[in-house]
């Protein structure tokens, strides 16, 4: 899998606003942990310090005096597969670490204990500074936490963890109405002709958008057609109910959208894109109206689906899109 795909096709376990958090650091004295997964893109702000020293935007350690290095533990949003990640050194010139490698365990609770077993994902990786280091992982376990270790000391801006959340369906009863489509549930993008102005992972993130950056969002279409996106059910399902939510797209909503859906029991994604202008209908074209949820009965009786296509007429914004429905089997 190249770097485009698992960036593309997979969410950031590491989020925030999927339960992320940073637990543990053997040293932030420059700059604090937390800062390590914010979503935001890492800024330099000339001139501005504090107490210890020049304000940086990420986690940054002290020069190291002593054997070893520094690590930190972030844990995971959701227990997830992970397909790559982005060890993110931007704005750190003379104080990134010359390498780092990764860490993966399981564990309930916030920080693992000392006797917890660590896999590593990633191998010890020369890093540069001032750039973005994209690197796949081939870990077929679901897990819950990583361990950053920085050779021996200094800054990283971010750390992307690209992934599928991973769910127990054991534990749902397949008569329960859910959001098949809900990231918590294993939902994930798989392909738009645009995401300008933002990104397909939005229309599945919990809960209601947060402002108009927080949703899919193609630029101004200025020629025949429509946009449209391509994402997966956490489980195959029958859909009940469709909710598409224009919350804070105002004058830049789709006139109106559309969905197809289909059954497709395969490995990989390759050539689902190109494919899904055929699938079924979902979901007969219908208006929408700015910064409002809309809530649709399917249109059509298709059954049991895995994949669905939204279409957009002709361009715009959507904040969510939920899909309430029934697990198969």
């Amino acid at each position: 899998m190249t770097t485009q795909d698992f960036t593309n096709r997979y969410v950031n376990l590491a989020a925030p606003r999927l339960g992320a958090q940073v637990v543990y650091t053997t040293d932030d004295f420059f700059a604090a942990k937390e800062r390590l997964i914010d979503p935001n893109e890492p800024v330099f702000i000339e001139g501005k310090y504090d107490d210890n020293g020049k304000w940086m935007d990420g986690w940054e350690s002290r020069r190291k005096r002593t054997p070893g290095h520094d690590h930190c533990i972030v844990k995971l949003g959701h227990a997830g597969i992970i397909h790559g990640v982005n060890i993110d050194t931007r704005h750190f010139t003379g104080n990134y670490p010359p390498a780092a490698s990764l860490e993966a365990c399981v564990f309930e609770g916030d920080v693992p204990g000392d006797d917890t077993v660590w896999t590593e994902i990633v191998t010890r990786t020369d890093l540069a500074g001032d750039s973005q280091h994209l690197i796949a992982v081939d870990s077929p376990t679901p897990w819950t936490h990583l361990r950053l270790h920085i050779f021996p000391d200094g800054g990283v801006a971010r750390l992307r963890v690209y992934g599928q959340v991973y769910k127990d369906w054991s534990e749902t009863n397949t008569d329960e109405t859910i959001d098949l489509l809900a990231l918590e549930n294993g939902g994930r993008p798989i392909y738009a002709n645009n995401e300008h102005f933002g990104i397909v992972g939005n229309l599945m993130a919990p809960g209601k958008g947060i402002n108009m950056g927080d949703g899919w969002e193609t630029r101004r279409r200025r020629e025949p057609g429509n946009d449209w996106a391509v994402v997966a059910l956490g489980h195959a399902g029958t859909i009940e109910e469709i909710l598409v939510d224009t919350a804070y797209f105002k004058g830049n909503y789709p006139a109106f959208v559309s969905l197809q859906a289909a059954n497709i029991d395969i490995a990989n994604d390759d050539g689902l894109a190109a494919k899904s202008a055929e699938w079924s209908e979902l979901l007969a074209k219908h208006p929408l109206t700015a910064d409002a949820e809309h809530r649709f009965a399917p249109t059509s009786a298709i059954g049991t689906i895995t994949h669905v296509r939204m279409n957009i007429f002709p361009d715009g914004g959507v904040s969510r899109l939920r899909l309430f429905g029934k697990r198969g089997a």
